[in-house]
């Protein structure tokens, strides 16, 4: 059996929380003699962005020296470097610590902040925040929000234990509740649960479901309290399909208030419009712990505006 050839410690330290990109050059099919050639042509950066890097000494090998622009191609080289990050408006709202010990941090994160770094969402990122805010260069996600939901996200310590807590997630073995606010229906009669086959194709931004194809999404819908006009909703989802909480309230006929997708997509916002968040909100996460065995519920201590203050967040 083939091993994999052991990947080097990064040279470079994070910026801001992110770590630097690290490219290895594939296999030499003789169309680059050199290194800054290779990185011309796979980062499409713009027109001397490349050059002005390895100018700058930004550029580096595993051993942390600069590399220039005659260095010479080579099969299975490590390079790293910061990509130049884009000016992002800092996502309003704190990013609290709900718990933390040895190998894991729970945080309680706002509407608009993306859990991880991701295309245009580089710094203003929990991870990346975290990251800065607690000193923690390896922390690491363990699961992922949807960068409109508020509520609660799992961190490890550890990189050598997230496996066994990413594990909690795909083996099914974490309780998750969820609030949102939407229209109030008397006609839907609740509880119930909903099943369905939802497909989230990439590149495309709103899943759909498939008519009579066999289920691969469950969630249980809960109506909390109601006004006459709103509702509050407690969601539990049984499965973790993209989107999956918001396709099933939609199909309801109870869509989410603030939701740019469903029941239609809507044009794009501008980045730093921070108005009318989607009322969704990852309520509580409960699990026991697969390393000390501690039996830990967690419980977040946001609430939803246009619950709360209706009149405010319709105003924006």
């Amino acid at each position: 059996m083939t091993r994999k050839p052991r990947v080097p410690p990064a040279p470079l330290p994070q910026r801001d929380g992110v770590d630097p990109v690290r490219v290895r050059l594939p296999l030499d099919d003789g169309t680059c003699a050199t290194v800054r050639e290779h990185l011309v042509a796979r980062l499409a950066a713009g027109p001397g962005v490349v050059d002005r890097m390895l100018r700058e000494g930004r550029i580096v090998g595993a051993d942390g020296a600069p590399l220039t622009p005659d260095t010479p191609y080579a099969t299975g080289l490590y390079v790293w470097f910061h990509r130049e990050l884009p000016a992002e408006p800092r996502v309003p709202g704190t990013l609290d610590v709900v718990y933390r010990d040895e190998h894991i941090v729970v945080v309680d994160k706002p509407h608009f902040l993306a859990t991880m770094p991701r295309g245009s969402h580089v710094t203003q990122t929990a991870l990346a925040r975290l990251r800065a805010d607690l000193g923690v260069p390896a922390l690491g996600a363990a699961h992922r929000l949807d960068r409109l939901t508020a509520g609660l996200l799992l961190f490890t310590v550890r990189p050598e234990e997230r496996g066994a807590y990413q594990t909690l997630f795909s083996d099914r073995r974490v309780h998750k509740e969820y609030e949102a606010v939407a229209a109030y229906d008397p006609a839907v009669a609740l509880p119930r649960t909903v099943r369905s086959h939802i497909v989230k194709e990439r590149g495309v931004l709103a899943a759909y479901e498939v008519p009579d194809a066999e289920p691969n999404s469950e969630s249980r819908v809960e109506l909390l309290a109601h006004d006459g006009r709103l509702g509050r909703y407690r969601l539990v989802p049984h499965t973790g399909r993209t989107h999956q909480l918001r396709v099933h309230m939609n199909a309801l006929g109870l869509p989410l208030l603030g939701d740019p997708l469903y029941p239609e997509v809507l044009p794009p916002v501008a980045p730093d419009d921070f108005r009318r968040p989607l009322q969704l909100l990852a309520r509580a996460l409960e699990f026991t712990d697969p390393l000390t065995g501690a039996a830990h519920r967690f419980v977040s201590g946001r609430t939803l505006d246009a619950w709360t203050s209706p009149g405010a967040w319709a105003d924006g």
